[in-house]
């Protein structure tokens, strides 16, 4: 793990190389890759959509960033050759590597950082991470040195800055990369088939073009559990990263497939509207936990792969603690909460639900377990783009099952205008105070104190850490083991 506290990081990034599609042929090694994904990304820009799907394809394969996030969490230099970092952990100075260039043939310079970082923390910016660049002042010193200057103490800004919201854009296409794509990684935009497919292509002026050895890459957009499994069995995909677990079984035994199951960051939620009644009642929402039996989620809708959460955190994660004790199973307690609130039973709601299938599942389980306390929900289901613009923008929905993958997120909480709508002052100065503490200790209980604030304000009905199974043909290497961010980076695969 990088220690964030080390005044000093240097390093070469060493581009290794990536994988190939179907089942490996006898007269030689392939140069392609098929990957299965879950969900269809609405656009190619990682700065402009909150949608993880958008960095599965694009992050480290079209765009780079100033670091790179490696499998078990640590960080090394990408964009960025090495780093200072300041005694008050405020101030960090990148030396930028040299003889980069975008796809468009413009040079990758310190001016491009900050048109990126400026843009991303503007007035008129749709970045999920906004705030994070709002709080810096970017100052290009001369064509390959950057200096960072950062309103509070962060120490997890070099993790965040090779996270899919941090790439750097070129200025002349940037507002055209939903569509037209430009980056400096080693993949071009083939084409896309709305509704089918993506595919990449190698660019031959990479600047370490020889390390990479896939040439062509195509993500399959495959929702349906159903037909990943027969995708994979019929050799159609190499690689199904964050697969759905249903099936999974046949794989493992089956000599022609490797099976991987990836620890991950992400918080499975059934997020809930504050903004309506009467979700604005902590005790309705305190019901609705209450009422909630996670182990039998889990069970059912994530195949047994995922531990048990109550707040917005999970174990493994720097300063976690246990807080499933807090809002319990427990039936008859949820009805008194209920009955306490006010609220006439039965109550309607409607749950609305993306296409993953742990959020559909999810949802079938979640209303018959409600349905004991006197709430009757309505499930809705709805495509990505209808969740992405209806329920995450326009906050239209009541209840809904969703997993947040992002490793430091607690931050949402703070935004009033965030999609479920939380508000707390008292959670917000608690906030303020964990990204000002400079001792490791000090955050450490600080992170406790939010859990807990988080658990007993219910603030969501918080279920399981999920853990992702990724199933491949038995050929392909340079898979993560775990995935502390949704990548799939394709200079890091190859047959064998």
């Amino acid at each position: 793990m990088l220690n964030r506290r080390a005044l000093i990081a240097t390093g070469a990034l060493a581009t290794l190389p990536l994988g190939l599609p179907g089942l490996a042929h006898a007269q030689g090694k392939k140069n392609t890759l098929v990957l299965g994904l879950t969900l269809e990304p609405p656009g190619l820009d990682p700065t402009a959509s909150a949608a993880s799907s958008v960095g599965e394809i694009t992050l480290y394969n079209i765009y780079e960033t100033l670091t790179k996030i490696n499998s078990d969490g640590s960080v090394s230099p990408l964009l960025a050759e090495s780093w200072e970092v300041s005694p008050d952990l405020k101030t960090y100075t990148f030396k930028l590597r040299k003889g980069v260039k975008f796809h468009n043939g413009e040079p990758f310079n310190a001016q491009a950082v900050k048109f990126s970082f400026d843009r991303a923390g503007s007035d008129k910016s749709t970045n999920k991470d906004k705030r994070l660049f709002a709080n810096l002042s970017t100052q290009a010193v001369d064509e390959h040195t950057v200096v960072l200057l950062n309103k509070e103490i962060d120490p997890d800004l070099l993790f965040e800055l090779g996270q899919a919201t941090a790439i750097i854009v070129e200025p002349k296409s940037a507002e055209k990369n939903a569509t037209a794509p430009v980056g400096t990684g080693p993949y071009k935009l083939g084409n896309w088939s709305r509704g089918s497919a993506v595919t990449l292509a190698a660019w031959p002026d990479y600047r370490q073009v020889g390390s990479i050895r896939i040439q062509r890459a195509t993500f399959r957009f495959i929702p349906d559990a159903a037909a990943q499994v027969a995708a994979l069995l019929a050799g159609d995909v190499d690689l199904f990263p964050r697969a759905t677990p249903r099936g999974i079984e046949q794989f493992k035994t089956n000599p022609r497939y490797q099976v991987l199951v990836n620890g991950s960051r992400a918080k499975t939620i059934v997020a809930i509207n504050e903004r309506r009644k009467p979700l604005d009642d902590v005790r309705v929402r305190r019901a609705i936990s209450a009422a909630i039996d996670r182990k039998a989620i889990i069970a059912g809708a994530a195949d047994g792969l995922g531990a048990p959460i109550g707040s917005h955190y999970v174990p493994g994660a720097f300063g976690y603690v246990d807080t499933t004790g807090i809002n319990p199973y427990d039936v008859e307690k949820a009805r008194k909460l209920m009955a306490e609130a006010g609220v006439k039973t039965p109550l309607t709601l409607t749950m609305t639900l993306p296409p993953a299938p742990y959020a559909r599942q999810g949802g079938e389980i979640v209303a018959a377990q409600l349905a004991k306390i006197g709430i009757e929900l309505k499930l809705q289901n709805v495509e990505w783009a209808q969740w992405l613009s209806g329920t995450y923008t326009n906050r239209n929905y009541d209840l809904s099952i969703i997993s947040h993958v992002e490793p430091f997120d607690l931050v949402n909480y703070t935004r009033s205008d965030y999609y479920w709508g939380y508000q707390s002052e008292k959670f917000n100065a608690l906030y303020n105070q964990i990204k000002t503490a400079t001792r490791p200790a000090d955050r450490a209980r600080l992170l406790g104190d939010a859990q807990r604030m988080l658990a007993e304000d219910a603030a969501n009905v918080f279920l399981y850490q999920a853990q992702w199974v990724t199933v491949a043909n038995k050929n392909l290497r340079g898979l993560w083991k775990d995935m502390p961010v949704f990548a799939n980076d394709l200079s890091s695969f190859y047959w064998v």
